[in-house]
């Protein structure tokens, strides 16, 4: 750890978690500002799952573009300029995608956006997991879950405001306009207290350094395997923020305002996980509090796809509960070595956000054929793939960081 952070005082590092809780919140409010529009974008746009699943593939190219770059970034403009400037661009993105809906109806401008938006998201959300990270080592105790708690609250109120965005008629392109402008607004408005606390506040005359250490980090097997496990979390996250909705609309016969709220349902429940989970991590150990966590995503998404529709909403709580742990477990993980963290951080969230903003996509090809709502049964496979990687994200004192 830098001299900067060692000799920051309690009150700084307090200004700095607060600022840290709303990059997060806002950062969730942008996506689900988009998310909770996405069954009417499909029908505005007269298009099928899988040709819309073709433009969120545009997000996800943007953001794994930016993302491997995290630790060059930041040694450019260091961690609090990172931020604020990714959530301009990702506030950018998402407007001209909104635009590109419901007053172009033009599929390649709703694309461009969602390339610019994916940019700025990847970036904000790679960036603000460090700074995170480094929050959580000043107060030696696991705090990480509570930050994505944040994350989830934002999408929370943001996907209830789309949900009477909806219901009340309001468009596309203003419900994003307006939406994504407040978040860029309050990042640049509270970002500034990171810097204090920080090893990453400032620009560094060591440029090729990020590059070299990025490269080993690659190759490094602890790495990948947390890389894995975070991954599967964010896939099975992901798949229900971007299809839990649609699925609820085509797959149940509900109304496209009741597929928003369970949504939402889904969001609030992730939301409660991770609040209650730091406990448990803390108490137990992260190895056996995610494989609990993991088997109840199971259950919650097999409830969804197979039961009424009122077991289905049940199971949407379930399977928020299940997932809420492991993307904050992993970035924690991949943080354990301070000197490391900007490599590590950035190969495991590329990882991760690669299946958090591809897989769903590409789900969207498999609704085609078999409904959206069959479609959720990938997410139980994949779940069996990050048990088996799950030793690789113990606390350090029982795992070699190298």
């Amino acid at each position: 750890m830098s001299a900067l952070a060692n000799t920051a005082t309690p009150d700084a590092v307090r200004r700095a978690k607060y600022a840290v809780f709303a990059a997060f919140v806002s950062s969730g409010g942008l996506f689900a500002t988009w998310a909770s529009r996405i069954p009417e974008s499909i029908r505005e746009l007269d298009v099928s799952t899988s040709r819309f699943g073709v433009l969120l593939l545009f997000m996800s190219i943007g953001a794994l573009a930016a993302m491997p770059l995290l630790g060059w970034i930041v040694a450019q403009v260091g961690v609090v300029r990172a931020i604020a400037g990714a959530a301009v661009v990702g506030a950018a993105g998402i407007i001209l995608a909104g635009i590109g809906v419901s007053v172009l109806a033009e599929q390649w401008v709703v694309g461009l956006g969602l390339m610019v938006g994916g940019l700025g998201v990847g970036t904000w959300d790679a960036a603000m997991n460090l700074a995170g990270a480094e929050v959580e080592q000043q107060l030696g105790t696991t705090v990480m879950p509570h930050f994505h708690a944040a994350f989830s609250g934002g999408t929370v109120v943001s996907a209830l405001i789309g949900a009477g965005a909806s219901a009340a008629g309001v468009s596309i392109a203003l419900h994003l306009t307006v939406m994504s402008a407040l978040m860029a607004l309050a990042v640049l408005v509270t970002v500034r207290p990171i810097g204090s606390v920080t090893q990453h506040s400032a620009p560094t005359s060591e440029a090729p350094q990020p590059k070299k250490t990025a490269r080993s980090a690659w190759g490094e097997r602890r790495t990948l395997l947390i890389g894995v496990v975070t991954m599967v979390a964010a896939f099975t996250e992901g798949t229900a923020n971007d299809w839990i909705a649609e699925a609820f609309v085509s797959g149940h016969d509900v109304p496209v305002w009741a597929g928003t709220l369970a949504f939402a349902m889904f969001l609030s429940f992730m939301t409660a996980g991770r609040l209650i989970g730091t406990s448990l991590l803390d108490r137990y150990g992260r190895v056996p509090v995610l494989r609990i966590a993991f088997g109840g995503a199971v259950v919650g998404s097999l409830m969804v796809v197979f039961g009424t529709t009122a077991i289905a909403y049940a199971g949407v709580a379930v399977w928020g509960v299940g997932v809420s742990l492991g993307f904050p477990v992993g970035m924690s993980a991949a943080a354990d070595d301070p000197e490391r963290a900007p490599a590590r951080v950035a190969v495991v969230s590329t990882i991760g956000y690669t299946a958090f903003l591809a897989g769903p996509p590409l789900l969207g090809f498999l609704g085609d054929h078999y409904g959206i709502l069959r479609a959720l049964l990938v997410v139980g496979a994949a779940v069996l793939l990050a048990l088996v990687c799950l030793p690789a994200v113990r606390e350090p004192e029982r795992n070699e960081l190298r």
